[in-house]
């Protein structure tokens, strides 16, 4: 059964991991509703093979599951992603402030705070996913030697990778989506973290001081311009 399922087709699969299979079963539910295959794994083992054999279009994973360590999952994602664009939302029962933050920087592109709302995850799930499929409409975005793959999700320096990932690449692919558009911080959270009312403006300027660590070794911190009382841009020296 499992098998059947991870060799499927898996444009429309999410794979949810959460040891609790009695709280997603709603959310699985309304999924399938929606046309997606899901599937749910209650073993952490079981759940780092999956995404290592064939990774999902989205995953959706307990951040606190027994026997799952986050940055081992974490790698497996970023591995699947040289192959296809590859979706995280995190579930976790710790709301706050400093979790919700730490889950965004190691990767996650949205995170969920339990007891949540059914509609409102879908919600959220469609929104990251519509996110996956602009990325995959465009072309690979260029300036200089500097390359976003949009298909790989990989940046490179003259042909040389960048360790660019989660919400720091999020941010270079819509900078570099706008050249010499400037934006504020709110207009920001919407694009890169879809808005989530977990995240504050801080998260931003976080992410923005990440990512010129990341350019600053080839050289191309300078091309993430800060805007003086109002945001940040991408300019073309």
């Amino acid at each position: 059964m499992l098998r059947r399922m991870l060799a499927a087709e898996n444009q429309k699969q999410i794979l949810i991991i959460d040891r609790d299979a009695a709280s997603v079963e709603p959310l699985r539910q309304q999924l399938g509703h929606a046309g997606f295959v899901v599937l749910a794994i209650t073993d952490g083992a079981a759940a780092i093979l999956a995404v290592e054999s064939h990774p999902p279009q989205l995953l959706i994973v307990d951040w606190n599951m027994p026997g799952l360590v986050p940055l081992e999952l974490l790698a497996c994602v970023r591995k699947a992603r040289l192959v296809q664009p590859l979706r995280l939302i995190i579930l976790s029962n710790l709301s706050g402030e400093h979790e919700i933050v730490s889950g965004l920087n190691m990767g996650a592109d949205d995170y969920i705070a339990k007891p949540f709302s059914v509609r409102e995850a879908v919600a959220r799930i469609h929104a990251v996913l519509r996110a996956r499929r602009h990325d995959t409409n465009r072309a690979a975005l260029s300036f200089d030697s500097l390359t976003l793959n949009t298909s790989t999700n990989r940046v490179t320096v003259q042909g040389s990778a960048l360790n660019v990932r989660g919400a720091e690449y999020r941010l270079l692919e819509f900078l570099m989506s706008h050249p010499g558009k400037t934006f504020n911080r709110t207009q920001l959270l919407s694009q890169v973290w879809a808005g989530n009312a977990g995240i504050d403006e801080r998260t931003v300027d976080v992410n923005v001081q990440r990512l010129r660590k990341i350019l600053a070794k080839p050289g191309y911190e300078a091309c993430i311009q800060t805007v003086r009382g109002f945001g940040y841009r991408f300019i073309v020296r």
